[in-house]
């Protein structure tokens, strides 16, 4: 069992940033990641508003930029699963699913992954017409009918995505106006041959038997409902964290996100939080590196607390 100074729990654009920070502070870090770095700036086609790329970037390409700042550090990066967190201030024990690792402090960037609709049958035609990465799964859809149901951000950024792709595209928003930026909403709408925007409605069910043949569209003003045929179904209505090895006692808001102070700090001294996983406002790949960056130094500072 290996002991380190810091556990930083995710490899998105907060645990990248958080480890490059405690590591060029001289600290040593761990960094188990469950997949591969990048976290959800892999199933982002581009970015345009992350400052220093004017004319934008892609996603895998930010993330291939991210991880390679760790090169040459003492980062150690296993791609592992986090199951629990144990101990107090100074002694925590991380169980993961390939052993167990000692630290003083522990980082929390493990981030939050798409919510479903909660329908009969999501689960089962999950991969079979239901998505919820439009990178991943777009180009299956070539020339064909999909929809994509949000009003967020996300949900307008792969629309776009998907109509370079697809041969029509239903947007499906719950209320009537959007929630992203007015610049997507704009050009969505400047293409009213490929993209149909069905505002203030809800799909109520899902049909198809081996896959996705259609769903049916409520709409909420007039309660009137309709068969909408598609052949694939991109959902983005938001995010749930991943908390499900946090410690007993750790203090979340109303939607499962932990809650900080300013400086990263959870209820439980010790251990910090930073990115998605946190409760705030804006959930973006500059946020999470402006976080990551904060809850390091707040960790450097508890370490040198420690050593005094």
């Amino acid at each position: 069992m290996k002991a380190y100074d810091a556990v930083v729990i995710g490899g998105g654009p907060a645990g990248v940033t958080a480890a490059l920070y405690l590591a060029r502070s001289g600290c040593s870090v761990l960094m188990p990641e469950r997949l591969t770095s990048g976290g959800q700036l892999l199933q982002t086609e581009a970015l345009e508003n992350y400052p220093g790329f004017p004319k934008g970037i892609k996603g895998y390409e930010l993330a291939d930029l991210f991880a390679a700042h760790l090169d040459g550090l003492a980062v150690d990066r296993p791609a592992t699963v986090v199951e629990s967190i144990t101990g107090s201030a100074g002694r925590f024990t991380v169980r993961t699913s390939d052993g167990e690792h000692t630290c003083k402090t522990v980082l929390v960037c493990s981030g939050a992954k798409h919510r479903q609709l909660g329908l009969e049958d999501e689960d089962r035609l999950r991969g079979k017409g239901v998505s919820y990465c439009a990178l991943c799964d777009g180009n299956f859809y070539r020339n064909q009918t999909v929809a994509v149901v949000g009003g967020g951000n996300a949900a307008m950024e792969e629309s776009l995505y998907l109509t370079k792709i697809v041969g029509k595209l239903h947007l499906i928003h719950r209320r009537d106006s959007f929630r992203g930026l007015k610049v997507y909403e704009d050009r969505l709408e400047s293409m009213p041959d490929k993209v149909n925007i069905i505002r203030s409605s809800t799909i109520t069910k899902l049909h198809g038997e081996d896959f996705l043949t259609g769903l049916t569209v409520k709409n909420l003003l007039s309660g009137q409902e309709e068969l909408l045929p598609v052949d694939g179904l991109f959902v983005y209505v938001g995010f749930a964290p991943v908390t499900d090895f946090l410690p007993q006692g750790i203090v979340l808001d109303e939607q499962g996100f932990i809650v900080t102070d300013t400086e990263m700090r959870t209820s439980i001294p010790g251990i910090f939080a930073a990115g998605d996983i946190r409760s705030k406002l804006c959930r973006q790949v500059i946020t999470a590196a402006g976080d990551g960056a904060t809850a390091a130094q707040a960790a450097f500072v508890f370490l040198e607390q420690l050593h005094a």
